[in-house]
């Protein structure tokens, strides 16, 4: 049975059904961000036992014709990782061979394709510890292994120094004298070391048909492959040796690189070593000071790394030497040669750092090159333009003479240079800032007949294909000219005039005339392509502050083609990034924003559009807002040493934009960043976390940025104090408009976040306001009291309003005020300020005489106990309770009087009897943790703000921003008082647990007052129950329609547009004589949407939206609507779906109306019908949900005589279709 059920293809329908739904799985309620998607982690979880359970003869083929599935088609991000997981977790067998092997490599392939980097090298990851425990070693050799791990990416994943590694180097260690035999002779290896000793020597020598002059440069994988089992050998004997003599593994080290550094020594002396061999050699070395990188630990403590570099040295006078021969001695003359013209530069640029690490000496073999490489590269350029023809050899040595300038140029900025204050320039500096800027290249004639060709195109460092395209080598020949240009503006920055001028013979004409450099450098951005344009940017960076005054024109050109650049790139890691970088730094400069402040001109405008721009951007590519936000603030906290935040003053929206910015994101977008934080989670046990940098750009990085930035600044500083100020009247400002923008909104809408990321930043800057900028604010807090708000939202006006109170009391009088708020309206709103009420203990805590506060606190208090709102009772109760509390504590005896009356309400409320929820209801908010755990004074914390309470809240975790996430941002300093970031109290432990399921049940009904008929209002009534996860779901309002029987619960997210469908459906049929649309998607049983499909056929409705439209083949359907379907235009929209279809047809003029009954409900024989009318009916047995309430614009009910309750769904949507008809018939009638 066992054996029969393997073979089934039951894995057919986990890989095309299950995983590919993934990426619309979300986490489910109550799950914490990071925990991964449940589906993924239980298909994981199955697939693991299902192998573990099948017989070992079975498990083999079984997991080879899985793998072989799997490469047979493309992966999102979040399957193949949880695919590849599943996979590692598979215990320990020798279920694979070489065939298997190979599709685990094709399947790494696979992982190729997605642009999320972390989740790719993360599954990379899992798919070589799934080689780990999979492969039966006896059936692979040594080569089918390091074939295997070349296809790993060492950047993403098989980073060395990682536990990856370790673990890979304990596998080849266990194992290495296991491996299958390789090798022609069919002998085995004695070990890993004559394995790769071998590979070695192997590598060094040239195929027979690689010689001559002329051929390609090698491919880099074969030195990939190369360094990469040289350093694993070595590391696995420095496992062997790790309690014994280190001297074996310098050895070891000395064995296998021997061949190579024999190679490196003899390339400065013997002239006819074969080209193929320097380049394999020189290939090889680089690779190897590529691979030799540890990732996570410190490179002192690596005894590798110092062979290599030691030996390195030994060689470094030949090779240096070499490098300066090929690339002054006229041997690089084929477009090909381009490709080896970058590795010697590149080894340049590594051989350099290496010697500055050591210690950079005048006299060692690299210093002394340069020198000879300058003066030849400026000789080879001078010649070329002496006007004899330009062969292809020449224009090759042109190219190769520039990018070798521009190394130089790169070499000598890694060395600080003293700031120059006069144009004491040295010949190599006069050479190229009088070089032509923007020349071309002629286009050489075509290459002679007879030179090698290669199988395999030469290609650039790590697998950059080279174009034999000349527009290719132009545009890398203009490049490396703005490289070296920038390099002087760099050195000559402040010595760069602010005009032309008029200078006849200038010395530097690129540092002198940068109106005329920056002109050039548009010109340089319309014919280079994109990835080339970085050393562009680098020299607008110097030249733009310059030239704002005198040429502003010209400068907001520079924006405006510049932004053009990065708006059209598309979001890659290798080029996108830089640029945007590098334009931010330029456009968004200190200088430029000072200078464009300063004179209000149309420079001032156009950054302030770019800024909004980006802000923009980053909807669509996240982290664009990132990189604007970290460099200004970094800039501004560097130049405001002497505390005049003079720029930052003039671009306060910047500022408030990053305090509120995040969007809400699509359900496949949530989930990426889900399981990203999930690899995240993972630690140092995913490798991919520790070989790859992050990159900080999630949205909530923005939002950290700039807090840090405001908690660096000080209160008692005239100007700081200001932009705190102005930061804080827009704040208020934003809230008021977004309130007014929308009064009803979603728990967790973009409305609900931005509230919520408002008050948040206001808690923060609350600190500095004093008493004079709070006369100012102080009536719109207490307005934002009044609105309605989301639970989240209510907790920071009542916290800001405690901490106002307890600051300054001055302001009591006016809090005393909003209980004898007029607006009938708005009067259950007083639970807010009965909230703050309740922490009266706190708020007079400073004032000597408490006895007059504490009296008027009771008298409130008494006076709201009487309240027909049983929830306004129920916060009345909690504030007389914690103000008795008070008094008692103190020992007041003025209120002895007052005894009987306080204890005997507060012993009612105890003591309940026959009142259903109400006696819960009053147990729940005394142990809420606003009234019960929560200190306004002693949570006072960023953890407070920004973590705990939005968790305990109900706020979605996205906008949970753990204090480590402050911590670890580094970009902005913490200020001196970053203690307050932590939260050292009660509430930081409670669990969402301990209260939220209690709040969810929280329905405040009051069996003693027919107002409380077992309802329930929708979220934005104004009166709530504090931390409801539904919003004030939970509260009775006098302002709000309410249905009678339902719960609201959470609320979809519509994801499909369904006009077409409609407008499809009445076109074909055109036969609708009204504009009544009847809704029944939520009817359930086929009868009654027979019967209903029936009268809307009768009485001419435009179109009956029914939940499926397949019920129209049901008979009990067919039996009552007795063709009327054919008749009548039909629609489909999902129970799902009907807020996003209420929403468009409320944009197409129609009033949606709810046939309900409600508190507000309007009598049907009252009720005036508009002529584009919406009927939505509800459920047979639970009516119209709450979720869909808020959408109505007017409930209606049919007045009723008898005893029953209510009427068949059918039957009351036919009187209101019938009344309808009536109506509209009449105004035909009588059109006056």
């Amino acid at each position: 049975m066992v054996e029969l059920l393997a073979f089934l293809p039951w894995w057919k329908v986990v890989l095309y059904h299950h995983f590919p739904h993934l990426i619309g799985v979300e986490r489910s309620t109550g799950q914490i961000v990071g925990s991964g998607s449940p589906l993924g982690l239980k298909l994981q979880k199955f697939l693991v036992t299902y192998v573990s359970l099948l017989p070992e003869e079975i498990k083999s083929n079984f997991l080879l014709k899985f793998l072989q599935k799997m490469r047979s088609r493309h992966w999102c991000a979040v399957p193949i990782l949880f695919l590849s997981k599943a996979l590692a977790n598979i215990p320990r067998c020798k279920a694979l061979g070489l065939e298997g092997l190979l599709a685990l490599r094709d399947v790494i392939q696979c992982t190729m394709i997605t642009h999320q980097i972390l989740l790719r090298g993360a599954a990379q990851c899992f798919l070589l510890q799934t080689a780990m425990h999979l492969v039966d070693v006896e059936k692979v050799s040594l080569s089918d292994v390091s074939t295997f791990l070349t296809s790993l990416k060492q950047e993403e994943s098989l980073g060395r120094g990682t536990t990856l590694w370790t673990e890979l180097c304990d596998w080849l260690c266990v194992n290495e004298r296991s491996f299958r035999a390789c090798g022609p002779d069919g002998l085995p290896e004695t070990s890993l070391n004559a394995y790769v000793k071998n590979l070695v020597q192997e590598y060094i020598k040239s195929p027979a048909w690689e010689t001559g002059e002329s051929c390609f440069m090698p491919d880099w994988s074969e030195a990939r492959l190369t360094a990469l089992m040289i350093l694993l050998a070595v590391d696995v004997e420095g496992m062997k040796t790790e309690y014994s003599e280190k001297r074996r593994t310098q050895n070891v080290w000395r064995i296998l690189s021997d061949p190579l550094l024999d190679a490196l020594v003899k390339l400065g002396t013997s002239a006819y070593t074969p080209l193929p061999r320097t380049d394999r050699s020189l290939q090889l070395l680089v690779q190897l000071l590529h691979t030799c990188m540890l990732k996570g630990s410190s490179p002192q403590d690596d005894e590798v790394s110092t062979f290599l570099q030691s030996s390195i040295m030994t060689a470094t006078e030949s090779v240096s030497q070499f490098v300066l021969r090929r690339l002054t001695m006229h041997e690089l003359q084929r477009v090909a040669d381009l490709d080896r013209c970058h590795l010697y530069l590149m080894l340049l640029t590594v051989l350099t750092n290496l010697h500055l690490k050591a210690g950079w000496k005048r006299g060692n073999s690299i210093f002394r090159i340069l020198s000879p490489l300058k003066n030849a590269s400026m000789r080879h350029l001078q010649e070329v333009e002496s006007g004899k023809e330009r062969s292809l050899g020449d224009q090759i040595q042109k190219v190769v003479s520039m990018a070798t300038l521009a190394t130089v140029c790169e070499v000598s900025a890694l060395q600080p240079v003293p700031e120059l204050d006069s144009l004491d320039a040295e010949p190599m500096d006069r050479f190229l800032s009088a070089f032509p800027l923007n020349q071309t290249l002629q286009k050489p004639h075509a290459e002679e007949p007879g030179q090698c060709a290669h199988p395999m195109e030469s290609s650039s460092f790590f697998e950059e294909p080279s174009s034999q395209g000349w527009g290719r080598v132009v545009a890398q020949y203009i490049h490396d000219q703005w490289v070296c240009l920038s390099f002087l503006l760099e050195k000559y920055h402040t010595l760069v005039p602010a005009t032309d001028g008029n200078i006849p013979e200038p010395l530097l004409p690129a540092i002198q005339m940068p109106a005329q450099t920056l002109r050039s450098a548009l010109d340089t951005l319309s014919i280079l392509p994109s990835e080339q344009v970085l050393p562009v940017f680098r020299c607008m960076k110097v030249l733009v502050p310059k030239l704002l005054t005198s040429a502003e024109s010209l400068c907001i050109e520079s924006f405006d083609m510049a932004w053009k650049i990065i708006s059209s790139l598309s979001n890659t890691q290798l080029t996108f990034w830089p640029n945007l970088k590098a334009f931010v730094q330029f456009v968004f400069d200190n200088k430029v924003l000072t200078i464009a402040a300063k004179i209000k001109s149309q420079a001032y405008f156009k950054i302030k559009e770019i800024m909004y721009k980006m802000i923009e951007m980053s909807a669509i590519k996240t982290g664009v807002f990132n990189t604007l936000i970290n460099y200004c603030c970094q800039s501004w906290v560097v130049s405001d040493s002497k505390g005049s935040l003079s720029t930052a003053k003039n671009y306060s929206e910047l500022v408030l934009e990053a305090c509120i910015f995040g969007t809400v994101f699509r359900r496949d977008q949530r989930l990426i960043q889900d399981v990203q934080t999930f690899v995240e989670n993972l630690g140092q046990d995913c490798a991919a976390n520790v070989v790859m940098e992050n990159t900080k750009r999630e949205d909530y990085y923005v939002r950290i940025c700039a807090v840090k930035f405001l908690c660096l600044l000080d209160g008692s500083n005239t100007s700081h104090k200001l932009f705190i100020e102005d930061i804080a009247m827009k704040l208020l400002d934003k809230d008021e408009l977004v309130s007014k923008s929308r009064t009803r909104y979603y728990e967790n809408s973009l409305q609900h976040r931005v509230k919520n990321r408002i008050w948040q930043t206001l808690l923060v800057l609350f600190p500095s306001f004093d008493q004079n900028f709070l006369n100012g604010i102080i009536d719109k807090i207490f307005h934002a009291g009044f609105t309605n708000n989301q639970a989240s939202i209510k907790y920071f006006i009542e916290w800001i309003i405690i901490l106002i109170l307890h600051k300054f009391p001055q302001f009591l009088p006016k809090f005393w005020d909003c209980f004898s708020y007029s607006d009938e309206k708005l009067k259950t709103s007083v639970c807010a300020f009965l909230s703050v009420l309740s922490h009266l203990g706190i708020i007079i805590q400073n004032i000597p005489d408490k006895t007059p506060l504490l009296k008027q606190a009771l008298l409130i208090a008494l006076q709201w106990c009487l309240s027909h709102n049983f929830s306004v009772r129920l916060y009345a109760l909690v504030a007389l309770k914690k103000v008795w509390d008070v008094c008692r504590a103190l020992g007041v005896e003025e209120y002895n009087a007052w005894t009987t009356v306080i204890e005997h309400s507060l012993s009612q409320a105890e003591t309940i009897q026959g009142a259903g929820n109400a006696r819960k209801n009053w147990q729940r908010i005394q142990e809420h943790f606003f009234f019960a755990t929560f200190h306004p004074l002693e949570d006072y914390c960023l953890e407070t703000i920004f973590y705990t309470l939005p968790r305990l809240s109900g706020v979605i975790e996205e906008e949970w921003i753990a204090v480590g996430k402050f911590t670890g941002f580094a970009d902005i300093p913490s200020n001196t008082g970053s203690q307050w970031y932590f939260s050292r109290t009660p509430l930081s432990e409670l669990s969402p647990g301990d209260w939220s399921q209690q709040d969810v049940a929280l329905l405040i009904r009051d069996h003693h007052s027919d107002f409380f008929r077992k309802s329930a209002v929708p979220f934005w009534g104004p009166c709530q129950i504090p931390g409801s996860n539904i919003g004030e779901a939970a509260s009775q309002s006098e302002g709000a329609d309410v249905q009678k029987k339902i719960i609201p619960w959470r609320h979809d997210v519509p994801d499909a547009d369904l006009g077409f469908e409609f407008q499809d459906r009445a076109a074909r049929l055109g036969k609708s004589v009204s504009r009544l649309i009847v809704v029944a998607s939520l009817i359930d049983k086929p009868t009654n949407l027979g019967g209903l499909c029936r009268t809307c056929e009768v009485f001419g409705a435009a179109v009956l939206v029914l939940g499926s439209l397949q019920c129209v083949s049901d008979k009990q359907f067919q039996h009552l609507s007795v063709s009327a379907e054919q008749w009548l235009p039909l629609v489909e929209v999902k129970p799902a779906q009907l807020i996003d279809y209420l929403q468009l047809k409320k944009t197409e003029g129609y009033t949606i109306i709810g046939v309900e009954q409600t508190a507000r409900s309007s009598d049907l024989a009252q009720y005036c019908f508009p002529e584009k009318s919406l009927l939505l009916l509800g459920n047979e047995r639970e009516g119209i949900p709450a979720k869909l309430m808020q959408h109505l614009d007017v409930c209606v009910e049919i007045p009723q005589q008898g005893v029953i309750r209510s009427l068949n769904v059918h039957v009351s949507g036919a009187l209101l279709i019938w009344e309808y008809t009536r109506q509209q018939l009449l105004r035909r009638a009588d059109p006056s």
